[in-house]
């Protein structure tokens, strides 16, 4: 946004919230024309026909069925859609990508993926859209599975001098060793001039892709320029890993997406953590650039600045959205910042420019870890201010109170695990992780207004990391065998149970022969499926180990198989027992609530302002737990802060002032989605994606637009 509209925005504002009407400058049209509203990801718009005093009123303008939601409640819609000239382009469950009139809702064109194929698994999700334009011509950038996709925004045709026939492969420029490694990319890329910068999503197991950023072409997909987030020999920060570790280790990728000062060109890139994520034996050192704030140069990929926020990543701590791109006045000085949020529920604050600390970051001291093999860092960095947004610590007195059942049911389980402080490494009797693997701060990001008020949702939900010491036993039958690969690489979605982990909506491997034939079980493992990853680099042995180890087969195994088998499996000591959230007997939170919050922070001051429950679980009396979200705020001129997210399939209304709750709608389907706020002819709408599909929530394929009733 440019410098005046600040200015214009601000005057509303403050016009708003000492009790004034709307501007009558209200804009005919208004575009969100990037990924969270912005390049600098603020997810906030000027608009103000939408206020305090009417939000009351929304009503449902339009409804867009995209088709292709899944009736067994495994697909989801997690995107945040773009309107640019009164076109709106979104994404459906199976990542069709579609234009629709934003004023009414109506279908202009669609365009698939992949071709005409109608096997379109493992496509993943897609939580948005990169727009490039020259004044002329239009393209739209995105990916499913392991491709970027070109298309003409204004035809829906793909642009065929793009790349390969209008797609670049996301393996393109990541070395020899991870062309037959999964690759994909949930979030979009990101524009600069006549550049696509992409980040990916790698796995976090054994067999990882290095998680490089990377800018193509957008006219003919060439690669252009390469950051590498695991340094080569000789680059700044190899010393941080042992010898030679870019040219076999993964991870430490850009997937949550990125924010960019095209006023200076600095492109900004939160990264994740190095595989294996929750051991880390084989990769000794601090892990330069794997859990960092990248400041690199737009136009060259070279690195100007970095902050690391976790050293050597043993939870799992991936930097989790796009940072924001604020400015500030703090202690009468105007400071162009970046803020970052994280899984842990921090705020980290740099000047755009140098990185240096808006507050003060303090190194502390933090426990050993206790696995063979394993050196975790002495000391991770905490920010002295804003407070943390969510709770980091869970002690004996937090344990939920909900039911004395419930009660007694977690304190068994919680004095079995290690716990008390923040940082405690993984273990083999179990580690509490709190805020869990989804947030504190999750993909949704934070909004933030202009006067330097951030908006963010968190869930305060305990999970629990346990590590199982690896053993390659070798019994003579196939099955043994069979454990331990599935161990390495499927063991943290589906569970050491198979009984699916609650991390994403993962299916039960219970009985599994009864339900899938070994033919369809193997082009799932190659080709992936909903959001499992294909695992195209198992080679055929080691697929038919795992199928007899799911099928229970007592299959004999001969000498030469098995010592195959037992070089391609599992090089670490330990693997984890799965993604497993500590609930209580059913299903609940194991501490007392809010489940899940929102919160006000002043950026300026670095305080709290307020902070409410958000969400509920429909079928209890109490309301106000608050509950897990997915998706992430939009504030607006007119004083409103949108959110939809929660389990219990609402989108809601809040008053920025205060947090309190002004508006509410249900949705046929949960919107795990950030809303899109646009004006199409003078009128005001409010979209969201209702994709459901996760915490137990059903699918549903509907784009929702809300607007005040016409006059």
């Amino acid at each position: 946004m440019h410098a005046f509209s600040f200015v214009w925005v601000s005057l509303i504002y403050i016009g708003l919230l000492a009790g004034c009407s709307p501007s009558d400058q209200q804009p005919t049209d208004f575009d969100w024309a990037h990924y969270q509203g912005s390049p600098s990801s603020n997810q906030y718009s000027p608009l103000t026909q939408v206020n305090v005093a009417n939000v009351k009123d929304l009503e449902v303008a339009w409804t867009y069925h995209s088709g292709g939601a899944d009736s067994t409640g495994r697909s989801q819609i997690q995107c945040n859609p773009l309107v640019i000239d009164g076109i709106l382009y979104g994404t459906s469950p199976v990542l069709d990508l579609f234009a629709l009139d934003a004023a009414t809702g109506a279908p202009l064109w669609t365009f698939t993926p992949g071709g005409h194929d109608d096997d379109r698994s493992g496509m993943g999700v897609n939580r948005g859209l990169a727009f490039w334009t020259d004044g002329e011509s239009q393209h739209i950038y995105y990916a499913a599975g392991s491709f970027i996709y070109g298309v003409d925004a204004k035809t829906g045709e793909q642009l065929t001098a793009f790349g390969e026939k209008g797609t670049v492969d996301l393996h393109t420029g990541l070395g020899a060793h991870a062309q037959d490694l999964y690759v994909g990319s949930n979030s979009p890329g990101i524009i600069f001039k006549d550049l696509l910068i992409v980040g990916t999503r790698v796995s976090e197991s054994m067999g990882a892709a290095p998680g490089y950023v990377r800018a193509f072409d957008v006219h003919d997909g060439s690669l252009k320029w390469t950051f590498r987030t695991i340094p080569g020999s000789g680059d700044f920060g190899a010393d941080t890993w042992p010898e030679g570790a870019w040219q076999e280790m993964g991870g430490a990728n850009a997937w949550s997406g990125m924010s960019i000062d095209h006023e200076r060109g600095i492109l900004f890139v939160p990264t994740g953590s190095a595989a294996y994520d929750f051991f880390g034996g084989d990769r000794h050192g601090e892990n330069l650039f794997a859990n960092c704030l990248l400041a690199l140069d737009a136009s060259s990929g070279k690195r100007i600045w970095h902050f690391q926020t976790i050293h050597h990543d043993l939870w799992d701590r991936d930097l989790p959205a796009p940072p924001n791109l604020v400015t500030l006045n703090v202690n009468g000085k105007k400071i162009d910042a970046v803020a970052q949020i994280s899984k842990a529920g921090y705020v980290f604050m740099f000047d755009r420019e140098t990185g240096e600390s808006i507050f003060p970051i303090e190194e502390r001291p933090v426990p050993k870890s206790t696995l063979s093999g394993e050196s975790a860092w002495p000391t991770q960095p905490v920010p002295t201010k804003p407070p943390r947004f969510s709770r980091g610590r869970f002690a004996e007195e937090d344990l939920t109170e909900r039911t004395l059942e419930a009660h007694a049911y977690v304190r068994a389980i919680w004095q079995s695990l290690r716990k008390g402080e923040e940082f405690i490494p993984p273990s083999e009797e179990g580690t509490i992780i709190f805020p869990g693997f989804d947030g504190g701060g999750e993909w949704g990001g934070a909004s933030v207004n202009p006067e330097g008020i951030m908006y963010v949702n968190a869930s305060e939900q305990p999970w629990i990391i346990k590590m199982i010491k690896h053993t390659d036993q070798r019994d003579g039958y196939l099955a043994t065998v069979g454990k331990n690969i599935y161990g390495t690489h499927c063991q943290l979605c589906h569970g050491e149970d198979g009984k699916g982990a609650s991390i994403y909506t993962v299916p039960s491997l219970e009985n599994i022969k009864t339900r899938k034939s070994a033919e369809e079980i193997t082009q799932i493992i190659r080709n992936g499926g909903g959001l499992m990853p294909s695992f195209s680099n198992l080679h055929d042995d080691a697929i038919d180990a795992i199928i007899a180890f799911l099928f229970n087969s007592k299959e004999r195994i001969d000498d030469e198989k098995a010592n195959r088998l037992g070089k391609a499996g599992w090089k670490y000591p330990y693997f984890m027992s799965g993604y497993v959230r500590f609930a209580d007997h059913e299903g609940y939170p194991a501490i007392n609530p809010p489940w899940g919050t929102l919160s006000a922070i002043d950026l300026k001051q670095g305080d709290i302002k307020w902070q409410v429950p958000l969400g509920s679980y429909p079928e209890l009396t109490d309301k106000t737990t608050g509950s897990q979200s997915y998706g992430g705020p939009v504030a607006t001129a007119g004083g409103i802060l949108f959110m939809a997210g929660t389990l219990d399939e609402k989108i809601r209304g809040f008053d920025q002032r205060d947090g309190s709750l002004l508006w509410e709608a249900s949705l046929p389907a949960a919107g795990y989605a950030t809303p899109a706020t646009y004006a199409v002819n003078g009128r005001q709408y409010l979209v969201i994606a209702c994709g459901g599909g996760k915490l137990g929530t059903k699918s549903g394929d509907a784009y929702i637009a809300y607007a005040l009733p016409q006059q």
